[in-house]
């Protein structure tokens, strides 16, 4: 097998891992390009090319991360991972793990970590990699990845998603979700959300956003039942989707372009968490972006018009 054919096989691991670590599409992908460039350009064939490109991709999203830390800190309102429609490896002996790992709830834990914990942790916890690798890819000793392990297990386990064991049941909740919010059924939604549940947005200053978390059952019902059919009457369409492993929904514009995506926690058989990503960076990997600023000014028109 040449050295494309090991790369392409590998690629999907590679940008698995180089997502976990940045929560970012477009630098995940950039990351693995950048390990395919280095083992390109490597004179000799390494031993084993999956250490040589997982310890590669690795360490370049590290470097990435660390860079990315300043930026996230003067980001406008709350910052999201950019959205994944499809994680491209599948391993079924840790499907349970990969799946979790790829939540908004589980990357937006990961950002408590430093670079090199986050690292560790997803190598070892999502991966399953032994800490003799971990070790030589992140340049320490076995027992300190150990140790970064152990405080990256501390600050994650407080805020550990709990997401609706099952799929099928997940999947039946999200649906009846969507039917109450295209028909702006208060109750309808009010029946399905947490009552402590928070609507969130993530405009990063590029797009209209809420100026605030909206909490609360009855508040986020309201808003949502008055907000989405004013949408449908000026022809959005709502698209349901797996979001990052979740249950969510693209909406579109009239020409097919994405306006923003709905991300779902759903715990213990309600909905607790609704994400919306509007930054039209985050959204460039799924499409062709719509217009924000003129679908919102449209939105309004549609509500002032409504009976």
């Amino acid at each position: 097998m040449g050295k494309v054919e090991e790369f392409q096989e590998l690629r999907p691991l590679l940008f698995s891992i180089a997502y976990r670590i940045l929560g970012s599409v477009s630098e995940a992908e950039d990351a693995v390009q950048e390990a395919w460039l280095r083992y390109d350009a490597s004179p000799t064939t390494p031993a084993s090319p999956k250490a040589f490109l997982s310890t590669t991709v690795t360490r370049i999203a590290i470097d990435v991360l660390r860079s990315a830390r300043v930026r996230r800190e003067e980001y406008v309102g709350p910052w999201f991972p950019e959205p994944l429609l499809d994680d491209p490896y599948e391993d079924p002996e840790r499907a349970a793990e990969l799946a979790d790992s790829v939540s908004m709830a589980a990357l937006l834990l990961l950002e408590r970590l430093s670079p090199l914990e986050r690292s560790v942790f997803v190598l070892r916890e999502v991966f399953g990699f032994g800490f003799d690798e971990i070790a030589s890819t992140v340049g320490r000793t076995e027992q300190a990845c150990r140790q970064l392990l152990v405080r990256a297990r501390r600050h994650m386990q407080d805020g550990r998603p709990r997401f609706e064991a099952d799929r099928a049941e997940r999947q039946e909740l999200a649906a009846r979700f969507f039917d109450a919010l295209k028909g702006g059924d208060v109750d309808g939604l009010r029946n399905v959300l947490a009552a402590d549940v928070q609507l969130v947005g993530d405009g990063g200053g590029k797009a209209p956003q809420l100026a605030r978390a909206i909490a609360g059952a009855d508040k986020v019902a309201r808003l949502l039942a008055a907000l989405f059919p004013a949408m449908l009457r000026i022809d959005l369409t709502l698209e349901p989707h797996q979001v990052n492993g979740q249950p969510g929904a693209i909406v579109r514009d009239r020409d097919g372009k994405v306006l923003h995506t709905l991300a779902l926690d759903i715990v213990d058989g309600r909905v607790l968490t609704i994400r919306s990503i509007v930054n039209p960076d985050k959204l460039a990997h799924l499409g062709p972006v719509a217009d924000a600023w003129a679908i919102n000014d449209q939105v309004r028109a549609a509500l002032r018009e409504q009976p």
